[in-house]
């Protein structure tokens, strides 16, 4: 008989603002409390930060980014779309990538 399954929820955080200057550490021990509270763990992927690569009009943009996951019984959209949007002011970002895998535990 198989685990029933859960979502893995994966919030891709930029390193740096617009001017290069790195996000304050309280700003992402907020985020790790929040999502510890709310979920009961999460994995941060810190060590060597993914490099988001994206084109804006002719020039390349590079951008390094912490990954954060959790994982939940339950994906509750809204909840999701209204933290993603109060990271995306945080953060100052046009955008912020936040998303959700299905998962089985073996």
């Amino acid at each position: 008989m198989s685990q029933p399954l859960f979502s893995v929820i994966q919030l891709l955080l930029p390193q740096y603002d617009n001017d290069g200057q790195p996000f304050a550490p309280a700003l992402l021990a907020e985020v790790k409390r929040r999502l510890t509270d709310e979920f009961g763990g999460l994995t941060a992927y810190v060590r060597a930060p993914a490099a988001g690569l994206w084109k804006d009009g002719g020039d390349t943009v590079r951008d390094d980014v912490l990954v954060y996951e959790v994982m939940a019984g339950h994906l509750d959209r809204a909840w999701w779309a209204s933290y993603r949007e109060s990271l995306r002011r945080a953060f100052r970002q046009d955008a912020l990538v936040i998303r959700a895998y299905p998962v089985e535990v073996l």
